[in-house]
């Protein structure tokens, strides 16, 4: 049996294990073993990636074969969304290792759960077991986001704590009642059940996916659900905040995973039963993220809003539904989780260079040493956000507006996502310019550049430029996930016709 789908759980599991035992050591031997296995997670990610693209992987854990067993099914997206979590971690954790962990003795210990969670979420072929990673990430994410207390993050925490356990609760209903209904929670399975249900089921099934919609919009931030994010990622420490931006991608991958799946083209009466609820709430949500950018008097609060606005775009996309839209989505999935990781941890760098009276406030601070590098940064992110040539934001944006053909939709989606982009332009603008050429007199009391933190946030903003100079195969890759996303049964096969190993035939 390939071993490879179970490690990116198994390591970040062990180690957060371990790193709890250690918990009283020294903060450099804490650093050095989360550093070492986040790191790991990017071999990892490349080996499963290369694996997904001769075709899916299933790991029957325990050897029980599906649909009686859990299952971790690598494919191409869950292979993709594994290397992008990977990327985003390893930025992340070199950030926070420069002193932002030191706040509390057990960050690298939930920093590791909160990646297992994660990936775990990405790899399963099980719905109850979507619900139990869900909940590994999320307490992770509770305890993450009070990190180094404060009356903010406080208020902010104990909103997000209340709004997940209700959706946790939510979840738990839906799964409930679909396992009554159909007898499985193994998604191939479901999938093919799903096909067969009698008509008196349909309303009770239809209810638990309607259900399950808004655990997940709940968890990507989606109009109406997305009122917590914004004053839970601005009051987050840099690398938490960086991090977080995956989170709302979960939410995402799994309606884009149960409803391709499971309520796809071919469920007869209950296909595509939420797409007319996705459009709307896809296009209010790029209004109001953009409104709210345009809104914003800290950098975190603006960047905050730029996640919901990003949840708004890739909406659009799952909501189109055809080919083109998908992979523009998930393109622009990776181009807008590293860019917004990219200007967090930008943002938690100027607020400490700026001292604790400016802080990362849109108005005049101190000038700022190396302020025309880091005003260059800042430039070449914001316009990645906006979707200016040449970097992965316009590609993304002009392959998503070209997805959606003519007529209403199209003119719905150009008016939106290019007005929400002049608004988030104009809200950039006038950030960069007071932060980087609006000046206090008053003397700084600040710390200098940090090299490390420095370098952390320049690999996520250089993956803009790298995403465009390999945008042909990795489009390629991409389209081909939509493809295998829009025709599922090799999916289903693939898991459906898992056979036990026989001791002594593991490879």
């Amino acid at each position: 049996m390939n071993h490879w789908p179970i490690l990116p759980i198994l390591l970040p599991m062990f180690m957060g294990a371990l790193l709890l035992l250690v918990a009283r050591t020294s903060m450099s031997l804490k650093r050095s073993l989360s550093i070492v296995a986040t790191l790991l997670q990017l071999p990892f990610a490349v080996i499963l990636l290369l694996q997904a693209g001769q075709g899916t992987e299933v790991y029957a854990a325990g050897n029980w074969i599906p649909p009686y067993g859990i299952v971790l099914v690598v494919d191409r997206l869950a292979a993709f969304m594994l290397l992008v979590t990977a990327v985003l971690a390893a930025a992340a954790v070199l950030y926070a290792s420069r002193g932002d962990d030191s706040i509390g003795r057990n960050f690298h210990a939930l920093f590791q759960f909160q990646l297992m969670g994660i990936n775990g979420a990405f790899l399963t072929g099980d719905l109850f077991n979507l619900f139990v990673f869900f909940e590994i990430l999320l307490i992770a994410s509770y305890a993450l986001l009070l990190h180094g207390a404060g009356a903010s993050r406080v208020r902010a925490g104990l909103h997000y704590v209340l709004l997940n356990l209700l959706g946790s609760a939510l979840f738990l209903i839906a799964v409930g009642t679909l396992y009554g209904l159909l007898g499985t929670l193994n998604m191939a399975d479901l999938a093919v059940r799903v096909t067969q249900v009698q008509p008196e089921d349909a309303p009770l099934i239809a209810a638990a996916a309607m259900l399950l919609l808004v655990v997940f919009g709940l968890k990507a931030a989606m109009f109406p659900l997305y009122f917590w994010l914004p004053r839970a990622y601005a009051s987050a420490t840099a690398p938490v905040a960086a991090l977080f931006a995956i989170m709302t991608k979960v939410g995402l991958y799994s309606i884009l995973r149960v409803y391709t799946l499971l309520f796809g083209e071919g469920a007869g009466e209950l296909a595509q039963l939420v797409n007319d609820w996705l459009w709307p709430a896809a296009l209010v949500t790029i209004a109001l993220g953009a409104i709210g950018a345009l809104a914003a008097s800290t950098l975190s609060g603006l960047v905050a809003y730029l996640v919901v606005l990003s949840v708004g775009i890739l909406l659009s996309g799952i909501a189109i539904g055809n080919q083109g839209a998908l992979t523009a989505a998930l393109y622009y999935l990776a181009h807008s989780t590293w860019i917004s990781g990219a200007l967090f941890l930008m943002a938690g760098m100027l607020g400490r260079m700026r001292g604790p009276r400016f802080g990362v406030r849109l108005l005049a601070g101190p000038k700022l040493p190396n302020g025309l590098l880091l005003s260059g940064l800042f430039f070449i992110a914001a316009i990645s956000v906006v979707g200016m040539p040449p970097l992965s934001g316009f590609i993304g944006k002009v392959l998503l507006l070209g997805s959606a053909g003519t007529g209403a939709t199209a003119g719905w989606l150009y008016a939106t996502v290019l007005g929400g982009g002049l608004i988030v332009l104009v809200a950039l603008s006038r950030a960069g310019s007071t932060l980087f050429w609006r000046h206090d007199p008053a003397p700084t009391a600040g710390e200098p550049l940090d090299p490390v933190r420095l370098a952390a946030m320049a690999v996520l903003l250089l993956s803009s430029p790298v995403m465009v100079l390999f945008a042909a195969p990795l489009l390629d890759y991409l389209d081909a996930t939509a493809l295998q996303l829009l025709e599922p049964s090799g999916y289903i096969d693939s898991v459906l016709s898992t056979l036990a190993v026989r001791p002594g035939a593991e490879s």
